[in-house]
C-alpha cells in the first residue's frame, strides 16, 4: 500500500494551514509556494473544503483556512477525504466481496492490520505534527 500524491499533498497543505492559522486565510499561491503544484493544490483544497476540513474566503484578503482546531484534525480524516477509506484488502471492510466470506483465514489478518493502521492515522493530529509530539495510538 502506498499513498498517492493526493494524500501526501493534502497533508502538506493542511500542515501549512495549521502553521499559519493565526495569519488568517491563506491565498492559494502562498500555499503553493511551499512546494505544491498550484492547479493540483486547488483541486485538493476543493476536496478538503467539501469534506469540511477547510473553508474559503473570497476577495482580495481571501484564501483558505482550517475548519476547526488543529488538535482535532487527524491525519486519518485528511487521508480519508482525499484517498477514500484506508483498507489493505477489500474483504477487510466487506466480507461479501469474496466467496469465502467470514470463513477466510486471511480476512481476519487483513481486518486487524487495516484497523491498526486506521487507529494510528486517527491518533495523529495536525497539532501533534506541528509540536513534534510523540504519536499515540488512539484507544491504546
Amino acid at each position: 500500500m502506498k499513498l498517492s500524491t493526493r494524500g501526501q499533498y493534502a497533508l502538506h497543505a493542511m500542515i501549512f494551514l495549521a502553521k499559519h492559522r493565526q495569519d488568517g486565510p491563506q491565498p492559494l499561491r502562498t500555499i503553493a509556494e511551499d512546494g505544491l503544484p498550484e492547479q493540483y493544490l486547488e483541486q485538493l483544497l476543493g476536496t478538503l473544503r467539501r469534506s469540511g476540513l477547510v473553508s474559503t474566503v473570497r476577495g482580495a484578503a481571501g484564501g483558505y483556512s482550517l475548519c476547526g482546531d488543529p488538535s482535532e484534525i487527524t491525519v486519518g480524516r485528511i487521508l480519508e477525504a482525499t484517498e477514500g477509506p484506508v483498507s489493505l484488502a477489500d474483504c477487510a471492510v466487506d466480507a461479501g466481496v469474496c466467496g469465502k466470506g467470514s470463513d477466510c483465514q486471511t480476512r481476519r489478518t487483513w481486518r486487524y492490520l487495516t484497523e491498526s493502521i486506521n487507529a494510528i492515522l486517527e491518533g495523529v493530529t495536525l497539532s501533534d505534527i506541528l509540536e513534534n509530539k510523540p504519536y499515540q495510538i488512539k484507544g491504546a
